[in-house]
């Protein structure tokens, strides 16, 4: 484990150096670990532990389409693709990577399979953080365990396959076994992790509903809509408008940026650039912390939750997103984005 200053803190992260895969792999080889869901993270992780040498085998409800495509990854029905009450059975390590709400309706048929000694893993502090909502209370006599990745499942498929990883944070809930904290390394070292931090459950998913309703969606979508209506109402056009808003931004400015740092992306810009952006930055920040704060307070307070657990236990929920999404989908930022995307010189 090492000790890095971040910004004047030091925090302990653990890296491949100190814990490198075959460690995580002797820690596991006696494990029968059960990915139980096949949608967001489900296919990455499953696919980086098996491509790692762990004994993996895969839970999901049989005739859907997480099921099909399970499938056509390669999971075979009956000897590595089950239902989810019996990929629990055979597991000792339970790998609950279901929907917020998926977790809610299994959690009954789940539980009775989570024997003692066996390893109950997450990838999002929702369930147990907000149990008294979810009912998802673990038994004492389990290892309760969380590595969450901090991107896609795609992204973490696709890191791994290039021979890199994906920065994740690790927590440990309950230590039944005396080695949970272990338990909990290995599987991030195994499914891909470039480095791991560590947090708790609870902070996972303050910081995880805060970060995709704020800066990482809920506010990058809101800004790339107020400036592009902005410059549509100023007498701009849509292709300068999508240009100036979103192409630029994620294009040329967020890859710099994420190799250099926002200083240097100050640092080497225009001194008109440098000038504008020194001055309006502050304005911006302090417009927006006020937002940040309440959505904060809404977050602990439980509000967040209730909210997406009563909008996911509606029967037409998926009907009434695919709406939502689509007014995003077919409004005039988008559908310039569509042709936008398609002048991009080919490689």
């Amino acid at each position: 484990m090492a000790t890095i200053n971040f910004g004047g803190v030091q925090e302990n992260v653990v890296k491949r150096d100190e814990f490198p895969l075959n460690k995580a792999q002797e820690i596991l080889k006696n494990e029968t670990v059960a990915v139980i869901g096949y949608g967001v993270q489900g296919p990455g992780q499953a696919l980086n532990l098996k491509d790692n040498g762990v004994n993996v085998i895969v839970g999901q409800r049989k005739g859907t389409g997480s099921w099909k495509k399970a499938l056509a990854d390669g999971w075979e029905e009956g000897k590595t693709l089950f239902e989810v009450e019996e990929a629990c059975e055979k597991a000792t390590v339970v790998m609950n990577l279901l929907s917020d709400a998926g977790q809610i309706q299994a959690w009954e048929g789940m539980k009775k399979h989570l024997t003692k000694g066996k390893a109950l893993y997450f990838s999002h502090g929702f369930g147990v953080t907000f149990h008294e909502k979810t009912g998802i209370v673990s038994p004492k006599d389990v290892d309760v365990v969380l590595v969450a990745p901090k991107g896609s499942g795609t992204s973490l498929r696709s890191l791994f396959l290039n021979g890199q990883g994906l920065n994740s944070s690790y927590a440990v809930f309950q230590d039944a076994t005396g080695n949970a904290k272990e338990r909990a390394l290995a599987l991030g070292i195994a499914i891909g992790s470039g480095y791991l931090f560590e947090t708790t459950f609870q902070k996972e998913v303050y910081s995880d509903l805060t970060g995709e309703r704020g800066v990482l969606m809920g506010a990058v979508a809101g800004i790339f809509e107020a400036q592009y209506n902005v410059l549509r109402q100023r007498g701009h056009s849509p292709s300068e408008a999508f240009n100036e808003t979103v192409e630029e931004f994620t294009q040329s400015l967020m890859p710099l940026i994420a190799d250099n740092g926002m200083d240097w992306m100050f640092a080497n810009c225009s001194t008109t650039a440098q000038r504008g952006a020194l001055d309006w930055k502050g304005k911006f920040r302090d417009a927006t912390e006020p937002v940040l704060n309440e959505l904060y307070d809404s977050v602990v307070s439980g509000k967040e939750a209730e909210i997406v657990i009563e909008a996911n236990s509606k029967p037409d929920y998926r009907t009434k997103l695919e709406e939502e999404l689509n007014v995003m989908k077919n409004s005039e930022l988008w559908q310039t984005g569509l042709e936008v995307r398609k002048l991009r010189p080919k490689q």
